[in-house]
């Protein structure tokens, strides 16, 4: 991936200091803009830097474009926090985000996902927190060809919709090591060709956990080493639906149905009784593996490191709680108010190192080479 562009952010509660973000730079952050996080992965070509740390207050939804990495990691603070809208990357072909907290929110624009791709190759996502959608949390439809989403949290889908998100493309979603919490259905839904694998699943509702996509288009997915904890929501089986279309290759899946506190689960056998009307196969469909752990190791990873864990802010933390109860605590909202809203976020300005001409040590190599 080429990118030839970087720009640093700052927040719109900030002034404009003498040194520019880069030379040539102007403006200071807000919803849009120049200098604007909007403005910044508007256009192609893009690393986005933070030099500040704090939340983001959107009105409309953000369109991210090809070729943009947003370096969420660079953030001081309390990190970046994108709230009260969703974003699309649709057709942001070749792009990278990390470390970045999207919180859709009840006054965002009805019928969206916190984060949608209707098309689009060549993008990933890792350490991301994605909540309050108003249609699904994070979802991914039609010509969409190597995704992958890890180490991400994906919840709080609002009532009545409240839904993880669709995984359906046929050309190929990998989920590593993401938390699906408190949404009560679509956790996620899949079809086409996805690699399901060290995920955690906590308090899915009467829509379903894992749901098999049902149609006559045939689906080729592994589901492996992954770990369904039921919470208070939680009234059906971690697997539902599917056909003799779905084409699945299942280990090493545990359910923890029990409510007791404790992490207890017992593998889930290999059968239709377990897994719903899916056609089993013998054989691991040969797609770009990931480093492979236990469904309990799983637990561990997620626990400690998913979703913004760099910047780990209240709304997290609650929800890393519900899953250590272990089926005790958690429920679905509809409101973001009802979970404490947004919640304070440490704004910092000291992010990156500078060098002795007032730049970062990033932004001097990046500006060199122009």
């Amino acid at each position: 991936m080429r990118v030839s562009f970087l720009l640093a952010l700052t927040a719109s509660s900030v002034a404009q200091a003498a040194q520019l973000a880069f030379p040539g730079a102007e403006g200071f952050g807000s919803d849009s803009g120049t200098g604007s996080l909007r403005d910044a992965v508007s256009k192609p070509n893009r690393i986005v830097v933070f030099d500040v740390g704090g939340v983001i207050k959107i009105s409309e939804r953000i369109v991210v474009s090809k070729n943009i990495y947003i370096a969420g990691q660079t953030a001081p603070g309390g990190g970046i926090v994108v709230y009260g809208n969703g974003w699309s990357l649709s057709n942001a072909n070749d792009s990278i985000v990390r470390y970045i907290t999207i919180r859709m929110g009840k006054g965002g624009t009805s019928g969206e996902d916190a984060i949608g791709i209707a098309d689009g190759k060549n993008i990933i996502f890792d350490h991301l927190s994605v909540s309050w959608g108003r249609d699904e949390t994070f979802s991914i439809n039609g010509d969409v060809t190597n995704v992958t989403i890890q180490n991400t949290i994906i919840a709080q889908g609002l009532v009545s919709h409240s839904c993880g998100g669709l995984m359906q493309t046929d050309g190929g979603v990998s989920l590593f090591r993401n938390l699906y919490i408190d949404n009560k259905t679509r956790n996620p839904k899949v079809k086409g060709v996805n690699d399901f694998q060290n995920n955690v699943v906590y308090n899915w509702g009467g829509g379903g956990g894992y749901i098999a996509g049902d149609s006559q288009a045939d689906s080729y997915v592994n589901i492996n080493n992954n770990y369904f904890i039921s919470g208070p929501d939680t009234t059906v089986t971690a697997f539902t639906r599917g056909n003799s279309y779905f084409h699945a290759y299942v280990k090493d899946n545990f359910y923890d149905s029990n409510h007791n506190g404790k992490l207890d689960g017992v593998a889930l056998c290999e059968k239709t009784s377990c897994y719903s009307d899916i056609d089993f196969v013998k054989n691991p469909y040969n797609y770009p593996a990931p480093a492979a752990f236990t469904p309990q190791a799983a637990v561990e990873l997620v626990l400690k490191g998913v979703g913004n864990s760099l910047h780990r802010d209240t709304v997290d933390t609650a929800l890393i709680d519900q899953v250590k109860s272990y089926g005790t605590k958690g429920g679905q909202i509809s409101d973001e108010k009802e979970f404490g809203g947004v919640g304070e976020i440490a704004n910092a300005s000291d992010g990156m190192k500078v060098a002795s001409n007032g730049y970062s040590n990033l932004e001097n190599y990046v500006n060199s080479l122009v």
